[in-house]
């Protein structure tokens, strides 16, 4: 039976070999595992991790920059998924965000990424149009 856990940096190769295997969701330097440490120690107790069988089968992780909330790597194996995995994982990581009072919260979805996108607009998330993202890499590695 699959079981909510919380993310420690000890599981960090399992949730990354999950993440890679998984088409529309980008692994990046930034998902180091000393970023990883950097993430879990500045926003503690708000990342999850879905255990079956011994292996890490989901993950959600969350964080807030004192106003605004953020979900980032949401994901279940697809031999899991349809069990409400990612929904106990985000419920996880919503209702500590809101103990900490933040009651808004982003998450970022590669546009063609269908999958994706047909999950959450189906769970009530508002899809933002009025919004443009701008990022800036300082530095030569574009892989961060």
């Amino acid at each position: 039976m699959p079981t909510i856990i919380p993310y420690t940096l000890d599981r960090h190769a399992e949730v990354l070999a999950l993440m890679e295997a998984t088409p529309g969701l980008a692994v990046r330097e930034a998902d180091s595992r000393e970023a990883t440490a950097r993430y879990l120690e500045r926003n503690p107790g708000l990342s999850f991790l879905v255990e079956a069988e011994g292996r890490i089968v989901g993950c959600a992780m969350s964080g807030h920059d004192g106003r605004r909330g953020y979900l980032q790597h949401v994901v279940v194996a697809p031999e899991y998924r349809g069990q409400g995995l990612a929904h106990a994982l985000i419920t996880r990581c919503l209702d500590g965000l809101e103990a900490q009072g933040i009651l808004k919260v982003h998450l970022d979805v590669f546009a063609d990424n269908d999958l994706a996108n047909r999950y959450w607009t189906r769970r009530g998330w508002q899809r933002r149009d009025d919004l443009i993202r701008y990022s800036l890499i300082r530095g030569e590695n574009e892989n961060v």
